[in-house]
């Protein structure tokens, strides 16, 4: 069987054996990056996926369940993006350990699915020389068909087949053009798993000499970029066309955010309200009444609010990221962190800081450099978290009038949030200089990066992304938030006299926020802050729930809304220190323990939260100096 001009088809060198697939197996998705590894492992799970850790280390693995021909169902495991298996990060490391059945608790695969770039196939294809040597059953997909074919490439599949010895097809995961066929591939190879025969690993080492061969003699044409794309690239890429291009980017993105997230988000505020009322009415006064609307919906209905905003931003960066843009903006920022000493590999893991510094952390083991390593994991939690977003939002909107910026393409509340992220990122580019400058000084690591085609989007893709976002947010609001709304209640209605709870200010809660009063008196804060700043090292949206539960038991029956008892409670200094301290105060323990894990000891970590409470401490006393009365 061979394939020209685009047409889909599997070819195999030899039939699968037929049997019994009726256990269910394992399936290891393995690729290099930016090869669309990720959307063919939702295309083929879709909803039915969860993300957990390896056995005794912090990377992570997504394990979904995919369904077979005859309602046959197998585990896939995707496997973090690699070039190798000769393991030079901690990626690359767990890849193989996975592959070869060396990892605790992980059952080697019983097939492996190898994605490659169809666009880029003599980089990629000496890639399966190491993963068909294991002699797994393997099915080797050429990605991007689609691609391949409106670049008016080609290539003979028969050839590739019997030149490397393992079944080949050609899909798209974009679309799901050819994915029929790996599912196909599975009922067989999964029926009787056994190692493939010796002259196979022979043509293995074959491949792994002159791969470039293999394309000749598949008669393989590559696709020609197109001209718009060689002519967005001269504009997106140049020096200073593409850095402000960037910037205009980042500008539009925060604004739309604002703008766009308001009526969603009052929707769910009326709603969240509507509810409490709602339920408010039906049950008789009681303690039991008060602890669920003013702890629980005062609490967690405070934060959840934010999700709209939340999720319109992490939409904007899956559409960055899966068409391609982000690769180049790691080239233009590259430049950039040369200057302060580190490299644009740095880039990804403080792009995905924005969403949260855990996961930013975790990828930063795709850096060789110890040294790149440790200082991107201590700038890391500078980068402005989608835990700040309900932070920032609620404070924005209680303080700063919106008007016109810019000829009104910027309004003076999305200007605000958007100096907010420049403040954290900022700092982090200046710590980072100061710590390749002293402790970290080292020699600077090469940089290499393979420029993803552009792509449209998927749609499934963005729509799983977003899910994931808000299930992973829904969850922290129904644990973390919810359990700190009622021992806060609790608090705040102890110690109980004459049968009746105290004011909220002589409680127990109250007496410890009055404690640290002094402390936090020269930032303009009062002790209601003091408690939230106390609640937020569980996770930084604490605070807007603490707040929420602190005014709504204090206020009668919850007529204040937030946004006023903040007004009530903080002039605008305080309110530009509030902001000021959670741009650059660690307030997440979560962050501490992956970093004292992947440092492995507690040098880095405390350092690191006492560096950035100092830096918040002292920056919110002169931004509360400076604007306050």
């Amino acid at each position: 069987m061979s394939q020209r001009h685009g047409a889909t088809e599997t070819a195999s060198p030899s039939a699968i054996r037929p049997g019994d697939p009726s256990r269910l197996r394992t399936v290891a998705v393995v690729g290099p990056p930016n090869t669309g590894k990720s959307t063919l492992f939702n295309r083929l799970t879709g909803l039915r996926q969860r993300v957990a850790n390896y056995p005794g280390v912090t990377v992570e693995k997504r394990i979904g369940r995919a369904r077979l021909p005859g309602k046959i169902d197998v585990h896939l495991i995707d496997l973090p993006g690699i070039y190798s298996l000769e393991p030079r990060s901690e990626d690359e490391r767990v890849a193989r350990d996975v592959l070869t059945g060396r990892m605790p608790g992980v059952s080697g695969p019983d097939a492996v699915i190898l994605i490659l770039d169809s666009t880029n196939l003599g980089r990629h294809l000496g890639f399966a020389a190491p993963i068909l040597s294991l002699g797994i059953p393997t099915l080797v997909v050429l990605n991007m068909a689609d691609s391949l074919r409106s670049g008016g490439g080609s290539l003979d599949l028969d050839t590739v087949a019997q030149q490397i010895g393992a079944p080949v097809v050609l899909v798209s995961a974009r679309t799901g053009e050819g994915t029929e066929a790996i599912r196909e591939f599975l009922v067989g190879a999964l029926a009787v798993p056994a190692p493939l025969e010796l002259p196979v690993i022979q043509d293995v080492r074959r491949c792994r000499e002159w791969s470039a061969q293999i394309g000749e003699a598949a008669e393989y044409r590559a696709p020609a970029p197109p001209l718009w794309t060689r002519r967005l690239d001269a504009v997106l890429l140049h020096p200073v066309a593409g850095l402000l291009i960037f910037a205009a980017v980042v500008v539009a993105v925060f604004q739309t955010v604002f703008s766009f997230a308001i009526p969603l988000m009052d929707a769910t505020d009326a709603m969240v309200s509507t509810s409490g009322e709602w339920v408010r009415a039906l049950l008789p006064d009681s303690w039991f009444r008060s602890l669920l609307i003013e702890g629980v919906w005062g609490g967690v209905g405070s934060v959840v609010i934010f999700l709209p905003q939340i999720l319109l931003l992490f939409l904007f960066i899956g559409v960055l990221e899966d068409s391609g843009y982000m690769a180049r903006a790691a080239l233009i920022a590259d430049r950039t962190m040369a200057r302060v000493g580190l490299q644009g590999k740095s880039f990804i893991p403080l792009l995905s800081a924005y969403a949260c510094a855990v996961p930013a952390i975790l990828a930063t083991r795709t850096i060789e450099s110890k040294r790149d390593r440790i200082a991107t994991i201590m700038i890391a939690p500078l980068m402005t978290c989608s835990a700040r977003l309900p932070v920032y939002t609620l404070v924005i909107a209680a303080f700063i009038p919106e008007r016109p910026v810019l000829g009104g393409f910027l309004g003076t509340r999305a200007a605000t949030m958007l100096g907010l992220y420049a403040l954290g990122f900022l700092a982090a580019i200046l710590t980072a200089w100061a710590l390749k400058s002293s402790v970290l000084r080292g020699a600077g690591a090469p940089f290499s990066l393979e420029i993803p085609p552009y792509r449209v989007p998927s749609l499934q893709s963005l729509a799983l992304r977003l899910l994931d976002r808000a299930t992973t947010f829904l969850r922290r609001a129904g644990t973390i938030i919810l359990c700190t709304a009622i021992v806060l209640w609790f608090l705040a209605s102890l110690p109980l006299r004459n049968g009746e709870a105290p004011p909220i200010s002589e409680s127990v809660i109250g007496t410890v926020g009055r404690t640290i009063e002094p402390v936090i008196e020269p930032l303009g804060f009062d002790w209601k802050i003091g408690i939230g700043l106390i609640t937020s090292l569980a996770a930084r949206e604490v605070i807007v729930g603490t707040l929420g539960t602190i005014y709504g038991m204090e206020a009668d029956e919850g007529s204040r809304d937030l946004q006023g008892a903040l007004r009530g409670d903080l002039d605008l200094g305080g309110a530009v220190a509030l902001l000021i301290f959670f741009a650059f105060a660690m307030q997440c323990m979560s962050t501490v323990a992956v970093v004292r894990r992947e440092t492995a000891g507690w040098r880095w970590p405390v350092a690191q939260f006492a560096y950035m409470t100092l830096l918040a401490y002292v920056s919110a006393y002169l931004a509360n100096r400076i604007i306050g009365p």
